[in-house]
Order: C-alpha cells, then sequence, then structure tokens
C-alpha cells in the first residue's frame, strides 16, 4: 500500500498557497474602472503599448468618433479584467484535460484487453481521481462566466449578440442555459465511468472469476463512444466558443492529442516516482519504454494535427478563418511558435533513440518539456480571445499552475493511498508482469 509521504505533501499544501497568493495579486491587480485601465496600459514600456496608451488617452479624435474611442477603452478594460480569469481557466483546464487525457488511455487498454499496461492501472486510476475536483473547478468557472462574472465568452453578453448576426444564428446551440446542462452531461459521463471502472477493478481483486473484468471491457468499449463525442463537443463549448467566430473541423481532434500526450506523459512521470520509491517493483523499464514511445508517437500526432490545421487555413486565405493565426503570429509569436518546438521538435529529438526511452530521468526531463508545451498551447487557445495584446505570464499565470499543480499532486497521490498500487486478479497481470521485449 502507497504511503503519501509527508515531505510530498508539505509541497503540495505550499504549492497550493503560493498559488492561492498569486491568484488573489491578479485579481486585486486588475482595473476596476478605464481609467485605471488606461493608466496600466500607459504602464506598458513597450511601443505597443505606448500607441495604444496613446490613442485611449488623446482619443485620436481626427481618426475616430467618439463613441468607438468609448467602446475600444471599454474592450481593452475587459482584456485586462479577463487576465486573471483567463490565467485561472486556462491552468484549471488544462490539469483537469491532463485527467481526462488518462482516462481516455485507461478506457483503450481496458478495451483492448491490452497484457502490457495492468500494472499501471492502479496509476491511472489514481491520476483520474482529479476527474472530480478539477470538473468541478471548471464547471464553478463557467457558471460565473454564464453569471457574467467575467468576459470570457463573449457570446454570453446579449448586447453583443444583439448586434451580431452570425452569434445570432448560432443561439440555438451557443446560449448559457444548453451550454451548462452540456458542460454537466459530459462531466457526469467521465465521472460516472471513472468511479464505476475503479469500483469493478477493486471488486475484481476480490472476486474468484472475471465476471467483473469483463464487465469492465464492455462498459469501457462503450464510453469510448461517448468519449470521443463528449470530447469534441467540450472542445468546442469550453474552447473554441471563447472565439465565437472561428472554427476548425480538427480542432477536437487537435484537442484531444493534446490531452492525450499530457495524460500519457504524467502517467509515465508518476510510474517513474512511485518505481523510485520502491512501490512499483515488478514495474521494468520496457513499461517505461512503452509510455515514452506513446509519449513520443501522439507528439507527432499532435503535430500532424497542427499542421493539418494550419495549413489549410493558411493556404485557403479566407479572411475569417485565417485572422485565428494572424492574430497568435502578430501578438504572440513566442508563445505561439515556441510552443510548437516544446511539443515537437523537443520530443522528436530527446526520444527519438530507443535506449533514451529506458533512462527514467531522461523520460523525466523530456515529459516536463512536453507539460510545459502543452499548457503554452491551451495558453495560445485561450488567452488571443479574450485578452488579445494584453497578455502576460507573470504572477496570476505562474500562481494558476501552482495552486492546481500543488491541488492535482495532493489529490492523485492521495488517491493512490486507498488500494494497493498492484491489482491482484486482472487475467493479463501475469503477462504484465513478465513485459520484456
Amino acid at each position: 500500500m502507497y504511503t503519501f509521504s509527508s515531505r510530498l505533501k508539505m509541497a503540495s499544501f505550499i504549492m497550493m498557497i503560493v498559488g492561492l497568493l498569486g491568484i488573489g495579486i491578479g485579481f486585486m491587480s486588475a482595473p476596476s474602472t478605464v481609467e485605471e485601465a488606461k493608466a496600466i496600459v500607459a504602464s506598458h514600456g513597450d511601443a505597443h503599448a505606448e500607441e495604444a496608451s496613446h490613442e485611449m488617452v488623446s482619443g485620436e479624435g481626427e481618426h475616430h468618433a467618439e463613441g468607438h474611442d468609448a467602446a475600444h477603452d471599454e474592450h481593452v478594460l475587459h482584456q485586462l479584467q479577463n487576465k486573471p480569469w483567463s490565467a485561472l481557466y486556462v491552468a484549471a483546464f488544462f490539469f483537469f484535460m491532463i485527467a481526462l487525457g488518462v482516462l481516455a488511455f485507461y478506457a483503450i487498454q481496458r478495451a483492448s484487453q491490452s497484457g502490457w499496461s495492468p500494472l499501471l492501472f492502479r496509476v491511472m486510476e489514481g491520476i483520474t481521481s482529479y476527474l472530480v475536483p478539477g470538473g468541478i473547478v471548471v464547471f464553478v468557472i463557467l457558471v460565473l462566466s454564464v453569471m457574467h462574472m467575467n468576459h470570457l465568452f463573449v457570446w454570453m453578453d446579449a448586447d453583443v449578440v444583439a448586434h451580431d448576426h452570425l452569434l445570432q444564428g448560432k443561439a440555438g446551440y451557443l446560449n448559457p442555459t444548453f451550454f451548462l446542462v452540456r458542460a454537466a452531461v459530459f462531466l457526469g459521463g467521465w465521472i460516472l465511468y471513472r468511479e464505476y471502472s475503479r469500483k469493478l477493478s477493486l471488486k475484481q481483486d476480490e472476486s474468484d472469476d472475471d465476471t467483473n473484468f469483463k464487465l469492465n471491457f464492455r462498459i469501457s468499449a462503450a464510453f469510448l463512444v461517448f468519449y470521443l463525442i463528449s470530447e469534441s463537443m467540450m472542445s468546442w463549448d469550453w474552447i473554441m466558443s471563447v472565439d465565437p467566430h472561428w472554427f476548425s473541423t480538427l480542432f477536437g481532434w487537435y484537442v484531444f492529442a493534446s490531452m492525450f500526450v499530457s495524460g500519457i506523459t504524467v502517467i509515465a512521470m508518476v510510474t517513474i516516482y512511485l518505481k523510485s520509491k520502491d512501490y512499483l517493483p515488478e514495474v521494468n523499464n520496457s513499461h517505461i519504454h512503452d509510455l515514452a514511445k506513446f509519449m513520443f508517437g501522439i507528439s507527432i500526432f499532435w503535430t500532424y494535427l497542427w499542421f493539418s490545421q494550419f495549413m489549410l487555413i493558411w493556404y485557403s486565405n479566407i479572411p475569417e478563418e485565417v485572422t485565428y493565426y494572424v492574430t497568435r503570429i502578430q501578438d504572440y509569436k513566442l508563445p505561439f511558435f515556441g510552443m510548437v518546438v516544446m511539443n515537437f521538435v523537443l520530443p522528436l529529438l530527446l526520444l527519438m533513440n530507443s535506449d533514451f526511452k529506458r533512462v527514467n530521468w531522461f523520460v523525466i526531463l523530456t515529459g516536463i518539456l512536453i507539460l510545459a508545451g502543452h499548457y503554452m498551447d491551451i495558453y495560445n487557445m485561450i488567452m488571443p480571445s479574450t485578452v488579445g495584446d494584453q497578455w502576460s505570464i507573470g504572477i496570476p499565470e505562474i500562481g494558476s499552475v501552482l495552486f492546481f499543480a500543488g491541488l492535482f499532486i495532493f489529490w492523485v497521490f492521495t488517491a493512490l493511498t486507498k488500494a494497493p498500487l498492484q491489482p491482484k486478479r486482472n487475467p493479463f497481470i501475469e503477462e504484465s508482469r513478465h513485459f520484456h521485449y
């Protein structure tokens, strides 16, 4: 039975406390009036900020009508007010999607009756336990958005919709009530499967037949159908709708690839940590090698989807579509292209050699880079539409990451203490124990 070390528990608490302070500072420093927003923009040292500040302060009377200036000032105010909310939302979704990616990997292993992975099932079940607190936090942020506590989703503003024919045409789908109903259904389905599959997994350990294992196989196969549909719709709702004028038919797969590789990376990192503490003695280098192969392969898959989406939109050059990338390339050049390097170039170079996939510290190092890269991926999906060119990576962003990282570590490692880390009666457990190649 795994024992949650006091040192790791203390580290997670410290991360949460420091993170909360950072989040609090972010919200307290957000402007509440247009005048405060002007002062913040004016305090920026770069040329773009000076230009924006000049436009806000002077009004640019020769070029802009007075009403346009007021609308611009209000828009910048909303962007600055969105910064702490966006930082919170990006971090909350990122750690939630890790658990959701692990859930997909777990269900695939169950449905395929894979023989190499049963020794890792308890690790996966521990990570997916975060679906409950992580899902609650994301849902609360969505509810607060519907209550107009922030401006993350512009289509929730009735005044905006009243002057936007495109949003009026989407109102049957993009309306607050239906939005929250869908979110509740998605979260309920994911959590219900996780809890029931975990229950069957534990019951199988005490059973004298394979009834629970077979039932787990059937519900996992059925769940994957629900997962593929709900994950795509979730990505449209929770991420793509922050920019409701833009859409991509690849977006659901693109988000899935990001959460899938992030989840597999965390499985590898947690497994290596537990093995280093002698809690998974039967997990061998071949198991780590397989996880690292998935990290490598899904990173390539993510790149394929990223390039396919980018290339087709760039080549067609349709104004309504290409504006998505124009915004990111103009205002987010470093995080946008840096994310591609972190998610493709570095995993490709670091994990191409088969021998390196068996070196634990090397897999951990690569995993940290992959997770940082996919955090930036989510950052690039959300921030351009919510804060525009007022972005930065500062106290709110770092504080949010620290808080949710601490919560994630505490919740996952607490869940790992609830059951033995090695399944006893899984029909493929012996194959998993002797997995070598």
